[in-house]
């Protein structure tokens, strides 16, 4: 049995670092890396720190408008699919890299499983939100990671090869062990700090967010340590909001997997509007505040391990103030990656 896995963004590698060790127990494994994120701090640093095999393919498609990126994606992955003729082509998650892979393999009658689907945050501005929904209805096999989720695609027509396996990012989180001296190289205090990630577009491309956000982080106490994505770092500039960004903010260069979940296991709280962090800071049991509208982890929300705060610096600054935030650390009973390729072999074979 050959199964290919498609891979392109930090949070897939993330994945691909728990399910990719699994799988290969029992099938071939075809790795390709669409270089959707490229820079060595957002992509070679995972595959080190995660021990994730060696992509057999590197399609350097890089970074552009949605378009031209996915369309370069098509492009470089067909012949790929047509040189392996995998069984089963896997995706995860929600970015450009997913959605190539998705469409390509079905157009070529090539059976896509989704890792990481259902998720809804029923806001079509988002693109990922359109990557989740198209991908989703052409998965053959579909493992959620929340009942939630199962009961998103029901809703959509969705129950045939739909599997309820659990959050493979969850499992990761609660394996990996803190850096002991990242805090001392850094001189932070454990429970002392606040970290801060921005990323997703409607935040960088957006000055009255961006800046709304950047007003929050004036009026929190304490060291903030705020790890920039190059896209967020450049429209700082262009924003003309960079020297407005006050002298408790750290800036520093993004970092790896491992010293990411030390600093989420530290912190006071967690500002973030990533979909990955707000879930590792939440399993760790860290206060995290979404600087979202939304979230396609609603169950976070629901049960108070985060809360949404958009970015009004108003509105996030008195949610941290009043601690509204309150997760448990998140025990696992059952390991996702084993039922997911459990299913995928008694599926497939």
């Amino acid at each position: 049995m050959k199964v290919l896995t498609i891979v392109g963004a930090r949070p897939q590698f993330i994945k691909a670092g728990v399910v990719s060790p699994v799988l290969r127990e029992h099938v071939d494994e075809i790795l390709v890396h669409t270089g959707q994120h490229y820079d060595s701090l957002l992509s070679d640093i995972f595959f080190e720190q995660l021990a994730i095999p060696t992509p057999d393919y590197q399609l350097a498609v890089g970074s552009d408008h949605h378009g031209a990126q996915t369309g370069r994606m098509f492009m470089a992955l067909e012949p790929v699919l047509l040189e392996e003729r995998p069984d089963v082509v896997m995706v995860y998650g929600d970015t450009n890299s997913t959605l190539a892979g998705a469409l390509t393999a079905a157009k070529l009658g090539i059976a896509v499983v989704h890792v990481e689907a259902g998720l809804r945050s029923y806001n079509r501005a988002m693109p990922e939100e359109i990557n989740r929904i198209v991908v989703d209805h052409v998965a053959s096999r579909l493992y959620c990671p929340t009942a939630t989720a199962v009961g998103n695609l029901a809703q959509e027509g969705i129950t045939e090869g739909v599997v309820l396996t659990g959050d493979v990012m969850d499992e990761l989180v609660l394996q990996v062990n803190s850096l002991p001296h990242l805090l001392d190289t850094m001189n932070l205090t454990a429970g002392q700090y606040t970290l801060v990630t921005v990323h997703r577009q409607e935040n960088t491309e957006d000055r009255v967010r961006l800046s709304g956000i950047v007003n929050a982080l004036r009026e929190i106490s304490g060291p903030i340590i705020w790890p920039l994505h190059p896209r967020t770092r450049q429209k700082l500039y262009d924003f003309e909001l960079w020297a407005l960004v006050p002298e408790a903010v750290r800036r520093v260069e993004p970092m790896g997997y491992i010293e990411m979940i030390t600093l989420e296991r530290h912190a006071r709280q967690v500002l973030t509007d990533s979909g990955g962090v707000q879930r590792e800071a939440a399993a760790l049991g860290v206060p995290v505040y979404v600087l979202r509208q939304e979230t396609e982890w609603a169950e976070l929300i629901e049960s108070g391990r985060a809360v949404l705060v958009g970015t009004d610096s108003r509105r996030i600054v008195e949610a941290v103030k009043q601690h509204k935030s309150h997760p448990i650390p998140l025990v696992m009973e059952t390991e996702p990656s084993q039922i997911l390729v459990k299913d995928l072999i008694q599926r497939y074979s």
